[in-house]
């Protein structure tokens, strides 16, 4: 017996112009206008600069203006270095990068959409038909999944930020779900052709982040053909098939990296190196970081997929139930498996997660669904009223203690007026209580109303964010002041610069004042830039051979909103 009965009425799809303008209200913001962030933001937009103002080594030996990074894979740097080569011109070369940034998200939501659309207009998924008819078509019934799907992953906490940085993980996450897709379609027509499209797929995320989460991921794919019962000969056919795919797409790189040796480096080892650490005995302290943030992180898609799984219990063997279980089950195992598990580890969960969230949403509820909606609107309308009252306050002075608490994080910052930043959020603001008038006066029954709002709101707040607070947020994130300031400094016959400075703000210093930085291979220089605390009042985070009286101090300083982070430019006195 299926576990939901549900009328035509319930399933009306949203329009795709809506769905299209919904993801570029969310993956636009937060990209136009802003620096690249200290840490793996910068970082990674740094090895793209270095890729697309390099060498044919650059392309192949991933680093940040000289300063070796192989570890991951170069996906997410080719797709942003071809970004900074087709559109520097135009539009910048920090722009530019993100475009891969966009065509990736997109990627994401499309692959969830579809892998969504395909199970929900399966026999197995189809609501119950009703006595008189009026029961929705399949098609019909699988687009309102979709939507809900990609409304759910929209309003999921953690993506937010991730998706919007320049990283690898932006990518892993989209790749992730265009795995699940390709399995979603190779377990529904299980044929060589579906095998390949999935190890293309797979070879694809190797790219992106390395080989431990496609292993992970194949091994969940085979589950599911055992689970289904599907014959073991062709899986284990086909599971070869996949392999041989992906390990093709992934010697696009490492067979030539081997051969040409880029910098007289080799980057399977290292790469290799990367991969096995990320890996040891499963502990207790991976799987509480995972019940720890996890609880915020895949929310609101977590308590729908947990309702999704107890709801369908009874039909075992079900596609829509079974595969995305798979994925959840897996990068589950990937983060207690983790020595050090962090946030970008979990993104690959959010996918699976979102898609189960949306059949758990046919059988909530209607109690539940009003009280997720009210949640909804008060806590994330309290948040934005908030988010005006400390905007009003840094530009006012009041109310005092709202304006003094806003400029703390921020010293020395001068907050001025943008006016397209305060209408752009005006018009967020008020669209927002347009949807929540629409919600409150027409109560529709569509399937998707319980998780609108939650996306909507998430993505108002994110809107006020980096319309209203851009500025402040560039000038406690960037490096591109101090990087000026050292500029100013630099003897006009600088030819290199050694220095210990770390991935981000060796990025940010090459970009914005072109530091010329010692290259992979290394070299003797007149100038030193080292990176230390002000705590330390000793040199003990100097290395040996940069201490002593052959450096005379060019300049010292900081950036204003860190107050412990310190930066001096030296010259070789002999």
């Amino acid at each position: 017996m299926k576990p939901v009965r549900l009328p035509a009425a319930a399933t009306l799809a949203l329009p795709r112009w809506a769905l299209f303008a919904l993801g570029l209200l969310y993956i636009l913001p937060g990209l136009i206008g802003r620096d690249p962030w200290k840490n793996d933001d910068a970082a990674s937009f740094g090895i793209m600069w270095t890729m697309a103002h390099g060498t044919w080594q650059d392309w192949l030996w991933p680093n940040i203006a000289g300063l070796s990074w192989p570890d991951e894979g170069p996906l997410a740097f080719w797709l942003g270095a071809a970004g900074i080569k087709l559109f520097g011109w135009l539009l910048g070369d920090v722009h530019a990068a993100r475009i891969g940034t966009v065509a990736a998200f997109l990627l994401g939501v499309l692959s969830l959409w579809y892998a969504t659309f395909h199970l929900g207009r399966r026999q197995d998924a189809q609501p119950l038909r009703l006595a008189f008819g009026g029961q929705p078509e399949p098609n019909d019934f699988g687009r309102t999944l979709a939507d809900a799907a990609v409304l759910i992953y929209l309003g999921c906490l953690g993506l937010l930020l991730h998706s919007h940085e320049t990283t690898p993980e932006a990518l892993q996450v989209s790749m992730t779900a265009f795995l699940l897709y390709r399995t979603v379609r190779y377990v529904e027509k299980p044929s060589l052709r579906n095998a390949a499209l999935s190890g293309l797929a797979i070879g694809l995320l190797t790219l992106t982040r390395g080989w431990i989460t496609p292993v992970f991921m194949m091994l969940a794919l085979f589950a599911c053909t055992r689970f289904l019962a599907q014959p073991a000969i062709r899986a284990v056919r086909d599971l070869g098939a996949m392999i041989a795919v992906g390990g093709a797409v992934t010697a696009l790189w490492l067979l030539p990296a081997q051969v040409l040796a880029p910098y007289h480096q080799q980057p399977l080892n290292a790469w290799l190196g990367w991969n096995w650490l990320q890996l040891d005995w499963p502990s207790l302290t991976s799987l509480k970081f995972l019940f720890r943030v996890g609880v915020w992180f895949f929310w609101p898609a977590w308590p729908f997929a947990g309702w999704a799984v107890w709801a369908w219990r009874r039909q075992r063997g079900v596609l829509h139930i079974v595969v995305p279980l798979a994925f959840v089950a897996t990068g589950v195992l990937l983060t207690w498996f983790n020595p050090q598990p962090e946030q970008g580890q979990l993104l690959v969960l959010l996918p699976p997660l979102a898609v189960m969230a949306a059949f758990g949403l046919l059988t909530m509820k209607r109690g539940a669904i009003n009280f997720i909606d009210w949640f909804s609107v008060m806590a994330l309308t309290l948040c934005a009223a908030v988010i005006w009252m400390f905007w009003i306050a840094k530009l006012t002075g009041w109310p005092a203690q709202a304006a003094k608490n806003a400029l703390k994080l921020v010293p020395g910052f001068n907050p001025e007026l943008g006016w397209v930043a305060f209408f752009v959020a005006l018009a967020a603001t008020i669209g927002w209580f347009v949807l929540v008038h629409w919600r409150v006066s027409r109560r529709p029954s569509v399937l998707w109303r319980a998780v609108v709002l939650s996306s909507g709101g998430l993505i108002l707040i994110w809107i006020l964010l980096m319309t209203l607070f851009l500025p402040d947020v560039n000038y406690s994130k960037s490096y591109a002041t101090v990087a000026r300031q050292i500029a100013d400094k630099l003897p006009a016959n600088a030819r290199c610069i050694e220095s210990n400075v770390g991935p981000a703000q060796r990025a940010s210093f090459a970009y914005y004042a072109q530091l010329p930085f010692v290259g992979v291979e290394g070299g003797r220089c007149d100038l030193l830039l080292l990176q230390d605390s002000i705590k330390v009042r000793d040199d003990r985070e100097i290395q040996a051979q940069h201490r002593g009286k052959q450096w005379v101090l060019l300049w010292e300083g900081r950036r204003p909103a860190d107050r412990e982070e310190r930066f001096r430019l030296y010259r070789r006195a002999d």
